[in-house]
């Protein structure tokens, strides 16, 4: 189905339902849109996000005649434990049997992604196709989902994981991620949370990620500031730290240290003190895709040598 995903034409769901495996997941939109529909007789999400083979949706791809670019299981993730092994060698089938499309593969789960590594290739051989036997798909790209520096590993998994290109998805965004190497990284999208929960994101990270790909020669795609965006000092409600402390200026409290509430009694961007920026939750729309004057819409330009 055609996707307001601004890094993709087309999401395709062979599986949907998943369970959480860090913060990143702790307000899913896809949990919270499939719960909704949980019990209604019929309904493709009547059993919620319960984890669910979809076998009847692995041919979509064959249909499409026009090339796009496919998000594969915007609704669950390829490498969970309950996905059987052969499930998941089905659907690289089907994308190997459907080169026109691109394929972006992204998980939480690079640990069960690196082990099953090994049988792309094997399971590329039952495939009638010009591609040499032992090489890898050119158009499947491998991605991680980090959202901080506690999850600096899944990147390191990914680089030992054979692809055409490895991407990183930072989004949500919940803290620095300057300890996660960019070697071997072909592509980073990063974005902010969005939704009624949505926690904020310091420009200073996402900066420091955009001026590492700079230095590296990594495309970098901006998706948003998410539901919470830099504000000018009359309409800023809080104050956020780079390294994470989020002050209410009103109430004077913070969400990560109520023992600190006396900083937000002071203005401290305008007292010079360093790492705050004023913030304000204003929606994802509002909030925009702007990054220092322009937009950042990067790709991979081809298959990694």
């Amino acid at each position: 189905m055609p996707t307001a995903i601004e890094w993709t034409d087309e999401v395709w769901n062979p599986i949907t339902g998943c369970t959480k495996v860090s913060p990143g997941c702790d307000h899913c939109y896809a949990e919270t849109f499939a719960e909704r529909f949980r019990g209604t007789t019929g309904h493709h999400f009547e059993n919620g996000f319960d984890l669910t083979l979809r076998p009847g949706a692995l041919w979509k791809p064959e249909r499409w005649k026009k090339p796009r670019r496919v998000f594969v299981n915007s609704m669950s993730d390829l490498f969970h434990r309950d996905v059987p092994d052969e499930f998941i060698q089905r659907v690289f089938l089907h994308m190997g049997c459907t080169p026109r499309h691109t394929f972006q593969v992204l998980t939480k789960r690079p640990e069960r992604m690196r082990r099953l590594a090994p049988s792309f290739n094997h399971w590329k051989r039952g495939l009638n196709t010009d591609t040499p036997a032992e090489g890898i798909y050119p158009n499947i790209w491998l991605g991680v989902s980090i959202e901080s520096n506690d999850y600096a590993w899944r990147a390191d998994m990914l680089r030992q994981t054979p692809a055409a290109i490895r991407f990183l998805s930072i989004e949500p965004m919940l803290g620095p991620i300057d300890r996660v190497d960019l070697t071997a990284i072909d592509w980073v999208i990063l974005g902010g949370e969005s939704g009624r929960s949505a926690r904020p994101m310091h420009t200073q990270w996402v900066r420091d990620v955009r001026d590492r790909c700079l230095a590296a020669s990594v495309p970098f795609f901006f998706k948003q500031h998410g539901a919470w965006a830099p504000s000018s000092h009359a309409s800023a409600t809080h104050l956020l730290h780079v390294d994470g402390r989020l002050v209410d200026r009103d109430s004077a409290t913070t969400t990560r240290d109520r023992g600190r509430g006396d900083l937000a009694k002071h203005d401290l961007v305008d007292r010079g003190h360093p790492g705050w920026m004023r913030v304000k939750r204003v929606g994802k729309h509002l909030s925009g895709r702007i990054l220092d004057g322009r937009t950042w819409d990067e790709f991979p330009s081809a298959t990694r040598a």
